[in-house]
């Protein structure tokens, strides 16, 4: 086409005209990556020597919104109502009789001359006849996490090897697991599970463990009724406190079962009986004492032990291990001692009688299971549970397979426990 000069002109000049309004393309928006949705996490809580009734005491604003906001109940425990027994029934369903930890120092005769105790319990041999739950979990491809939870730093199912100063030899552990170390206050031990809580999704824990001890230590040092409980007591809900708003701060929303293991009984001197009076010392070795104990005989002096442990005693109650009343579940395993004693509750079976120099403690545990002070905590909230107010009370055994179903685990097998008094709690 041939355009004349003036046609020419007028058409570059409509041209220049039309560009100049036509708006410019819009400048490109920032991408804001979408907030991620969390999938609800589980976790077990242990406030070690929490009696229920410490609720009563007006100071556990925390703990009762969670309870009224999902269910409680007073939980009874498993015998002995000592702490590492009850740990490692809570995270495998079985009562100490069968999972093997049946006291928190015991012996056994393929072992002769080691001894259990708390301070060194690292060795698999102790802990390999009940799998815990992290190991459950972490089979089952769920990341686990523990903080302190009494059994968690053994290496289950492996062996223990004693060169170089001794170490564990196969087995598992959850994915991550801190050593005890009661130094660690409770304001570090949540800010450790919240850091878990904060990785990417990949590596985050979805089942995790979270132990507190300074209620007990307090119930232990200056008796279940004292002020100095009442203060741990609301310490240790203000650290609930604080979990609960770190998770609300991350948007993790959260499965939290809290429990206690025992509760804890006031105790004195006065109410102390010294067993070298009852039974001559040179016929058996005692190897607990205090809210029970038990006996080894000397060889050849069975029937004399017997005579003085088996007879009717005011306050306490001695039994042969097999003969142990059918309602404790507790006698058949081969390392509870040959003869056991059980005194009223707030009595104790010491070795001997107190001298004025012994450090005396004003509280303990370890009594008949029934007994109301050693009733635990129990309460659990969150996503998966209804608001159902307040249980009747239960064993905890059950405590295991409410666990199983609320972290995605099928319903285990041979175990002491049920999940029937939470039938009609969890949200379908």
């Amino acid at each position: 086409m041939h355009w004349t000069r003036p046609i020419a002109a007028a058409a570059i000049m409509a041209l220049l005209s039309a560009c100049a309004t036509t708006p410019a393309p819009p400048a490109p928006v920032a991408q804001v990556a979408p907030a991620e949705v969390r999938v609800p996490v589980t976790i077990l809580i242990s406030i070690d020597g929490f009696r229920p009734d410490y609720r009563q005491r007006g100071v556990t604003p925390n703990l009762d919104a969670l309870a009224a906001g999902g269910v409680s109940a007073a939980m009874r425990p498993s015998f002995p109502s000592k702490t590492f027994p009850n740990h490692w029934t809570l995270v495998t369903g079985l009562r100490p009789d069968r999972n093997g930890i049946v006291a928190n120092s015991m012996e056994d005769a393929q072992l002769p001359g080691v001894k259990f105790t708390m301070e060194d319990p690292k060795d698999p041999f102790w802990w390999n006849a009940a799998e815990p739950l992290w190991v459950a979990a972490e089979k089952a491809g769920i990341r686990s996490a523990t903080m302190f939870w009494p059994g968690s730093n053994v290496a289950w199912g492996g062996t223990w090897a004693k060169d170089h100063g001794g170490h564990a030899v196969g087995g598992m552990r959850p994915e991550d697991w801190w050593p005890f170390d009661g130094a660690v206050p409770a304001s570090q031990r949540v800010a450790g599970a919240l850091d878990w809580l904060r990785r990417p999704a990949e590596t985050r824990p979805q089942f995790l463990t979270l132990y507190f001890d300074t209620v007990d230590t307090a119930g232990h040092q200056y008796g279940p009724d004292s002020p100095e409980v009442t203060a741990a007591v609301a310490d240790i809900d203000r650290t609930i406190g604080a979990l609960v708003a770190g998770l609300r701060a991350l948007g993790q929303p959260a499965n939290l079962v809290i429990v206690a293991d025992h509760g804890m009984a006031a105790i004195s001197p006065a109410r102390t009986i010294a067993m070298d009076k009852i039974a001559d010392p040179r016929t058996y070795r005692q190897f607990d004492s205090g809210p029970f104990a038990s006996f080894y005989p000397v060889a050849g002096h069975e029937r004399a032990l017997e005579r003085a442990l088996l007879g009717h005693h005011e306050h306490f109650d001695c039994w042969r291990k097999a003969e142990i009343p059918a309602r404790f579940h507790y006698g058949a395993n081969p390392r509870v001692p040959p003869y056991f004693c059980l005194p009223e509750t707030g009595w104790m079976l010491n070795k001997s009688a107190p001298k004025p120099d012994d450090t005396i403690d004003r509280g303990t545990h370890g009594y008949d299971n029934f007994a109301p002070d050693m009733a635990a905590l129990f309460i659990a909230n969150g996503p998966a549970i209804k608001a159902q107010g307040v249980l009747p009370a239960f064993d905890n055994v059950d405590i295991y397979p409410l666990m199983r179903r609320l972290i995605g685990l099928p319903p285990a097998t041979n175990i002491d426990g049920t999940d029937a008094p939470f039938r009609g709690v969890l949200k379908d």
